[in-house]
């Protein structure tokens, strides 16, 4: 990989989610200056990267928090203007497939026109020759074609979430042709770890299997078994966004581990980690998972959990960012969901945590 000195300042939309408190960490030990853009109504979420804003030595002076919001154009143009960053990291978005089906005018408005928004401010403020841009593009975005899926795979979304990205993806490609900027879209596959949110189906069956390990009487409702997905680990997916930004030229690469794994599979692997077995039983929507001494069921299928439309399986091939940049994950399947559950059992054991609402579509 063709290495260049960090270029000082960063910018992370976003920054509280999952990705962008593991970017912030991965930055500012490369000696960044940080600053993260994030909605006031992100308040709740800011547990992530509370660390950061406490004051420690240092710190204070390299992680810098500003509020705005994707579909405010003036809080982009102020924030752009005052930060004049040499990177910007655009990982805000409606990132849930679920929710997209319920709520799709407001992913399309922020997911797709929120990066018009931020390329429009970009260009008018001036800073096409100065800075470079990640968009956080997603495996969302080939839906319906089968895998392996790689850089020249058919875009075929099957949610409003993935047609959402699919604009953002050609809006980038459109604006670094036009005007040349620097902008690389990085596709990435699914990748989680213990601070993915609750909402997602990983983290969903690592706090249940967590409860079940501590005593507690619960079933774990899922939707499609056997969806499949190429699950990495979040920490090793930032490497590959801060790699692409390191490039001469701009390009877009698919961040993935080239293996796919089943929802069952997932749900087997945190059993196992917190020292518990099932026995699969039924087909389809009445198939349940029992605990072979007790006969109790401890996971079952809810078929209103099922997405309206599934995609074919992800599987996706990195072989451009190993080559090109250098990238590999780092982290197995098993070891991802091995931490997962680890987290999630401190968790319930200190904190007592109270029971999650019913769940997300697989």
């Amino acid at each position: 990989m063709a290495h260049r000195t960090p270029r000082g300042r960063a910018l992370i939309t976003g920054a509280t989610g999952q990705d962008g408190a593991f970017l912030a960490e991965l930055l500012l030990a490369k000696g960044y200056a940080v600053h993260a853009f994030a909605r006031r109504t992100s308040g709740s979420n800011l547990g992530r990267v509370a660390h950061l804003l406490d004051g420690s030595p240092g710190r204070e002076r390299r992680y810098v928090l500003h509020h705005g919001d994707m579909t405010d154009t003036a809080s982009l143009m102020r924030v752009l203007a005052e930060v004049q960053p040499d990177e910007i990291y655009n990982l805000a978005a409606q990132s849930h497939v679920a929710v997209s089906f319920d709520a799709p005018e407001d992913t399309a408005n922020t997911d797709a026109l929120g990066v018009v928004r931020l390329l429009e401010a970009v260009r008018t403020l001036g800073l096409t020759d100065r800075c470079r841009i990640y968009q956080a593009s997603t495996s969302e975005l080939f839906g319906a074609s089968p895998p392996p899926q790689d850089e020249t795979t058919p875009f075929r979304p099957c949610s409003p979430y993935g047609a959402a990205k699919v604009c953002a993806y050609w809006m980038g490609v459109t604006y670094r042709e036009a005007y040349g900027l620097h902008l690389s879209n990085g596709i990435a596959f699914n990748h989680e770890s213990p601070l993915r949110g609750d909402s997602f189906v990983t983290r969903k069956i690592t706090r249940a299997v967590a409860r079940i390990a501590a005593g507690e009487r619960e079933v774990l409702r899922l939707g499609n078994l056997d969806a499949a997905r190429d699950w990495a680990h979040a920490r090793d997916v930032v490497d590959g966004m801060w790699r692409m930004l390191q490039q001469p030229a701009p390009d877009d690469y698919v961040l993935a581990t080239g293996e796919s794994h089943s929802v069952r599979s997932f749900v087997d692997h945190a059993l196992d980690a917190a020292g518990l077995t099932i026995r699969w039983e039924g087909e389809g929507v009445e198939e349940v998972g029992v605990e072979p001494r007790s006969g109790r069921v401890l996971v079952a299928v809810d078929p209103s959990l099922f997405r309206p439309r599934e995609t074919r399986g992800m599987r996706g091939d990195a072989g451009k960012a190993r080559r090109v940049l250098g990238w590999a994950p780092r982290t197995s399947f098993a070891e991802l969901v091995a931490e997962m559950v680890r987290a999630d059992l401190a968790a319930v054991k200190s904190e007592g945590e109270t029971v999650v609402s019913p769940g997300i579509p697989a």
